[in-house]
């Protein structure tokens, strides 16, 4: 017996020296490196270079811990962004590059948090959204800060972006809803996009939900990285503009259902009216094909009477007061699906 478990310990020895159970790798964590794991990173971000995390769609956002009285950025280029410390509203920097000083007046010694977004404009990060690390006081270090587990995906055009409000998409509806309920929330949007690609350049989201970057082909969203509980969908405010006609809207937008079902098995996925009612009996026929499949978590929202011209910064898109309604109607009906209060 004592010579079968040495044997058996041998074994165990073996594998774990071959790396098929290696050690986690920690070196990193604390030092507000872009690999540091005690950054958060909501949304779809670009991670290959582990030197340099870069952010494409809108909503994207990083949280932290970090103890000490200072905390800078180190950013590469010339960007705008919002950021916010220990839960205070986000204060707002226009076009700062390299070292940004985010504390011009040191904190208190001891624990803090902090979040931040980059700004975007029409989908696309306003300048160069890369974030290369943080740089805390002599001996201070990051830590994990609380992250609720549940995310929302609010997928959509410029709508869904925030384009014409004060914020952008920290003052868009999803991020509002996303706030409310005190859960992760990300922005799947790009400013003019339709849910067709059509000849014209229209950015077509039914072909680009599956992918890292709005205005990229390849690499594809590894999905791995997360999982989305709940999945709100607001498009075909543009199509009709790009000489898309309702059958094509039709199959298409059954099939980005279909797509969205397959990359989250477990979302609710919501298909929102268009406030300007454009192919309501299109989305509506593509949930009923869902359901009809046997696949009763996607869910038609109708909102005739959400929004008024007051509430309009233009023709088209709302303006702060506008989202704060939208947001008003929307965060109930995902509430009573995820059980936040």
């Amino acid at each position: 017996m004592p010579r079968f478990r040495a044997l058996i310990m041998g074994a165990v020895t073996a594998l774990v020296i071959g790396g098929v159970a290696p050690l986690p790798a920690t070196a990193a964590t604390g030092d507000g490196s872009p690999t540091d794991a005690n950054i958060s990173f909501t949304g779809r971000w670009d991670t290959r270079n582990p030197a340099a995390y870069t952010p494409y769609w809108a909503g994207a956002y990083f949280t932290t811990g970090f103890t000490g009285t200072t905390v800078k950025l180190k950013q590469r280029g010339a960007i705008d962004l919002y950021y916010s410390i220990d839960g205070a509203p986000f204060v707002y920097r226009t076009n700062v590059s390299g070292t940004v000083n985010l504390t011009s007046t040191p904190l208190r010694a001891g624990d803090h948090t902090l979040r931040v977004s980059y700004r975007v404009v029409a989908g696309s990060y306003h300048g160069d959204a890369v974030f290369q690390g943080l740089v805390l006081d002599a001996g201070a270090s990051t830590f994990r800060a609380n992250v609720p587990s549940t995310l929302l995906e609010f997928v959509g055009d410029s709508i869904t972006v925030g384009t014409t409000t004060s914020k952008n998409a920290l003052t868009a509806y999803g991020w509002l809803v996303g706030e409310r309920l005190h859960v992760r929330h990300t922005q799947i949007a790009q400013g003019g996009a339709c849910l067709v690609a059509t000849a014209d350049g229209c950015v077509g989201l039914e072909r680009q939900f599956l992918k890292l970057n709005p205005n990229a082909a390849t690499p594809d969203w590894d999905f791995s990285r997360y999982q989305a509980n709940v999945v709100v969908i607001n498009l075909g405010t543009n199509d009709s503009g790009h000489g898309v006609h309702t059958p094509e809207f039709q199959a298409s937008y059954t099939n980005l259902l279909r797509e969205v079902r397959a990359k989250y098995p477990y979302a609710t996925i919501f298909a929102m009216e268009t406030f300007r009612a454009k192919f309501v009996a299109q989305t509506q026929a593509a949930v009923k094909a869902l359901n009809d499949g046997g696949d009763p978590n996607v869910v038609y929202v109708n909102t005739e009477g959400w929004l008024t011209s007051a509430d309009l910064s233009d023709s088209v898109h709302p303006n702060d007061a506008g989202h704060v309604k939208i947001a008003d109607r929307l965060a109930p009906i995902i509430a009573a699906r995820i059980g936040a209060p």
